[in-house]
């Protein structure tokens, strides 16, 4: 054995140090990646539970078809007093965002799709980030992602029918029976016209942190200044493939889309870690500050293709909470997105198509 002095160990110590770094960065990726644990749910086995074999190279896995939007956002007097965050005292903050309907399927039907969702990035004069996906729903089906991937894979279509399993179904709600309550809003809740008269829901809880170091829990919406205008069953099925993106151009054309930034504190009780819980509609809520968006572009083109909008990217004074839906779907993002770059890398983003540009990547 040399000694702690010798040549011998001098040089063999580093080497024994680098082994033990590859050694843990080997371990750290074989877990990310499920081969030590081969029943557990990964955000790659999830991004796989989603393509079902139908992958549409380049775009994104869900929520792929959408058009880029931009403007800007103003927050609030009473915003600064929420949190310390700079994107609630920076006078007027510019917004690169966009606007999709949900399911994988690019070529999707604009009418047929019961989910809405809002994607934004704000950034700050100081170079900080504030990232938010937000979606049509009040609250999600299930509060954990396994729950997310039972409930895709009981709800894929049967060959023969063309319709989900009820046995799977029944399945599903038998071992997360909080999701009846989604399925109910999905067939009862009236149907908007627009994007623009949609209210957009953050669902997830995050931590507000203020100048003094207060922290508060709360949810976020937009709230749009657009009268809601239902949308009937008729009417969907007489729709445009891509009636969304052209309602959106046509009201453009006449001025800008506005929504409000509505904040909700929680209170004791209210369920912080759980996204398929819903917080009592009598809590008050704090007008945050106004969204403005000023213009569209088709999703080939525009600034939004190439933004991973991951939740979890925040400026200081804003923080996540430990749902552990958020960290899943930053996860499932980032595979998503790193799917898709290689593909537009490799040639395979497709061209815009259409007023949505639905062929584009998203």
């Amino acid at each position: 054995m040399p000694s702690p002095s010798s040549p011998l160990r001098r040089t063999l110590l580093p080497l024994v140090a680098i082994g033990a770094i590859v050694a843990l960065l080997a371990l750290a990726f074989a877990w990310t990646a499920g081969w030590l644990t081969p029943r557990r749910l990964t955000a790659l086995r999830l991004i796989d539970v989603i393509e079902n074999g139908k992958a549409y190279p380049g775009f994104r896995r869900a929520h792929s078809k959408g058009v880029c939007v931009s403007g800007y956002f103003e927050p609030s007097a009473q915003a600064a007093t929420l949190s310390k965050a700079r994107v609630f005292s920076q006078a007027r903050v510019p917004v690169l965002g966009r606007l999709s309907i949900a399911g994988g399927d690019p070529y999707g039907l604009d009418a047929q799709a019961r989910v809405r969702s809002m994607a934004l990035l704000l950034q700050t004069d100081d170079g900080q980030q504030w990232r938010t996906a937000m979606n049509s729903f009040p609250y999600f089906s299930v509060a954990t992602p396994q729950g997310f991937a039972a409930q895709t894979l009981a709800s894929r279509p049967d060959p023969a029918t063309g319709k989900p399993d009820p046995a799977k179904m029944a399945a599903f709600l038998h071992q997360y029976p909080e999701a009846q309550k989604f399925l109910d809003w999905a067939k009862s809740a009236p149907w908007s016209n627009s994007w623009t008269n949609t209210q957009f829901n953050g669902v997830d809880a995050f931590r507000f942190i203020d100048a003094q170091g207060d922290v508060r829990f709360v949810r976020w919406a937009m709230r749009p200044q657009e009268p809601f205008a239902p949308l009937s069953a008729e009417q969907r099925r007489q729709a445009d493939a891509d009636f969304l993106a052209e309602d959106l151009q046509a009201r453009l054309r006449h001025g800008p889309q506005r929504w409000d930034l509505v904040v909700t504190e929680a209170q004791p009780g209210d369920a912080i870690n759980d996204a398929a819980q819903p917080w009592p509609e009598a809590r008050a809520q704090i007008d945050a500050g106004t969204l403005v968006l000023e213009s569209e572009q088709p999703q080939a083109t525009g600034a939004c293709r190439d933004i991973n909008y991951d939740p979890t990217v925040l400026p200081d004074g804003i923080a996540i909470s430990d749902d552990p839906i958020l960290q899943a779907r930053a996860a499932a993002y980032s595979v998503s997105f790193n799917r898709r770059e290689r593909e537009i890398g490799a040639g395979q983003a497709p061209q815009a198509t259409g007023a949505a540009g639905k062929g584009s990547a998203r």
